[in-house]
């Protein structure tokens, strides 16, 4: 297949693994790679030690162009972008906040960044900043996606921007893909099916519940993790969107969060307090609940308790019915889209 995403990034189909935290590992990344799309791998949860191992690892499992992604609102993501430029990562992808430093220092050793976006304004904002191309999120996905769905999401983001724009939220089908691309897109990018395959670090039960579930069966609320965030519907997003004593119990289980993140806890604590004087109680609450989220959402993706866990899984669950190995789903995604174009020519 070619597109202006396949022949930026020099890869055979596009299709991108999304930088889910926790699950889109080294393994997960290089499978997707060799298989001929483009895997990103998730620095959320790993320390800038950590995050260099990661980046050395995928090298050593495949010689096929990767990329990263860089949360700009995680405390250390400054700390982790600059492992990413001394590795030289060849795609950098960032979201959630202001990344034309981030381009910037890209594109001085020859790579490619890529800018995670949610609406038209960040889009452009984007565009200007230097980003090549864009992942464009609608309300579909899992976890941060946008107001406006994927179907009105794509084409006005890609008539009004110059840069390639890969969809994602709603995709996990070759019905997806060729959808993506008469929308305008030139590639998409998957989270939850992805997150649903033999390469993927998930627990079964999560991959078992991920086959029965259907596109009803999530919940979408900007009180899981301080964003608007899609889940699956569970006694554990309910507990956690329901919560009480926000910025309290944010201090206790921050302990965990920033034990991943490399970050000494009292510093990460005294963060909170301080976000709250200095940029209002709003964005203090946020970070809180990103904090809070960090216990239930390992409990549910590493653990595999779906009832008391947090699952970040997209509507597209609902189409998902197996977990094949990644090789094996990129050539049924790839076969079917070629499938749908040609009957689609026919009709019309």
């Amino acid at each position: 297949m070619n597109t202006k995403i396949t022949r930026m990034l020099g890869i055979k189909y596009p299709i991108v693994l999304s930088g889910m935290t926790g699950i889109s590992t080294p393994e997960l990344v290089a499978a997707v790679c060799n298989a001929g799309g483009l895997g990103i791998l998730a620095t959320g949860d790993l320390s800038p030690d950590s995050l260099r191992e990661s980046i050395r690892k995928i090298r050593e499992l495949t010689n096929k162009p990767f990329g990263a992604n860089v949360p700009l609102l995680i405390p250390g993501a400054d700390e982790k972008a600059h492992v990413l430029f001394e590795e030289k990562v060849p795609v950098v992808n960032y979201s959630l906040g202001k990344g034309d430093w981030i381009c910037q220092k890209v594109h001085e050793y020859g790579g490619k960044a890529i800018a995670t976006v949610v609406n038209l304004r960040h889009a452009q904002a984007a565009e200007r900043d230097g980003a090549d191309a864009l992942i464009v999120t609608g309300h579909e996905a899992a976890a941060h996606g946008g107001e406006a769905a994927s179907l009105v999401l794509v084409p006005s983001i890609a008539d009004s921007v110059g840069i390639p724009v890969i969809a994602a939220g709603g995709f996990g089908d070759g019905r997806g893909l060729a959808a993506a691309l008469a929308l305008g897109a030139d590639a998409i990018a998957m989270g939850t099916r992805f997150m649903n395959t033999l390469e993927s670090p998930v627990h079964s039960a999560v991959k078992e519940v991920s086959c029965v579930k259907t596109v009803h069966d999530t919940l979408y609320s900007d009180k899981v993790d301080g964003i608007p965030c899609r889940v699956m519907q569970s006694k554990g997003a309910t507990r956690l969107i329901k919560g009480r004593f926000i910025l309290i119990r944010a201090l206790w289980t921050s302990r965990a969060a920033a034990k991943s993140y490399g970050l000494p806890w009292l510093k990460l604590a005294a963060g909170i307090l301080l976000l709250a004087v200095a940029k209002g109680i709003g964005k203090a609450v946020a970070l809180a609940r990103l904090a809070n989220a960090w216990g239930p959402m390992q409990q549910g993706m590493e653990y595999g308790d779906t009832e008391n866990g947090v699952l970040m899984l997209g509507q597209v669950t609902g189409l998902i019915e197996d977990t094949p190995a990644v090789a094996q789903l990129m050539e049924r995604i790839v076969s079917q889209a070629r499938e749908c174009s040609a009957a689609l020519a026919e009709k019309v």
